[in-house]
């Protein structure tokens, strides 16, 4: 097996330990930027449902400042993005390249993605329950943890599930501003200097994560949903 690896990825294995320190930064990227995103677009997502029109507590006001900015940060493709944060993010997190320099490009650009997922996810809750809830003189608070977000678990599940591997993505394209993590590593030795083995693994690296965390995700979706 060795052999057959060392014969089809030779640059791999010559250079497996920052392989396998690519592979971990990549997981603390979107581990660290997944964490913070989620808590977010939760936020984001439940102020958008219960704001909008027909809304628990209607407001225009806020609606429409969190429904622009969203669309807004949404329309800019990640890479522009990225590299224009550079300053904000030297000032905020001490540097701008490596895996610490790409959490906060990471946490913004796909807040607003995932934001968006959460909001459809709290939309498809039955509006029965609301109006039940409502009846029974349930406050605001308790309408949004026992209503929306407990019946929402399911489809919150399914689209954080959709939301990682949009992360994972995004991991991969912060490497062009040397971001770390496996997209750094494909970017330097597979394109800059022509080692199309190490482009290979890093694929096949990428696609058995994105693999196994949509698995991960459909099963556990189902498991609460039962």
């Amino acid at each position: 097996m060795v052999d057959l690896l060392n014969r089809w990825f030779p640059d791999v294995m010559s250079r497996l330990p920052e392989f396998f320190d690519s592979f971990v930064q990549t997981l603390i990227m979107v581990g660290a930027a997944g964490v913070i995103s989620f808590i977010c677009s939760l936020v984001i997502g439940v102020a958008l449902i219960v704001s909008r029109r027909g809304g628990i507590r209607h407001n225009g006001l806020i609606f429409n400042i969190l429904d622009k900015l969203i669309d807004l940060f949404r329309s800019i493709p990640f890479i522009i993005l990225a590299a224009a944060l550079v300053p904000l993010t030297r000032l905020l997190m001490g540097t701008a390249i490596g895996p610490k320099g790409a959490i906060f490009p990471l946490v913004v650009g796909i807040t607003p993605f995932f934001s968006r997922q959460i909001e459809s996810a709290l939309e498809s809750v039955d509006p029965g329950y609301i109006e039940a809830a409502e009846s029974m003189g349930m406050s605001t608070w308790q309408i949004i943890w026992h209503v929306y977000l407990r019946e929402g678990v399911p489809s919150i599940i399914r689209v954080t599930t959709i939301t990682l591997i949009s992360l994972i993505g995004e991991t991969a394209t912060v490497g062009i501003v040397g971001g770390g993590g496996l997209g750094d590593f494909a970017i330097r030795l597979g394109y800059q200097r022509y080692m199309y083995d190490v482009t290979i693994a890093t694929v096949i690296v990428l696609v058995l994560l994105v693999a196994i965390i949509e698995l991960f995700g459909r099963l556990l979706a189902e498991v609460v949903e039962h």
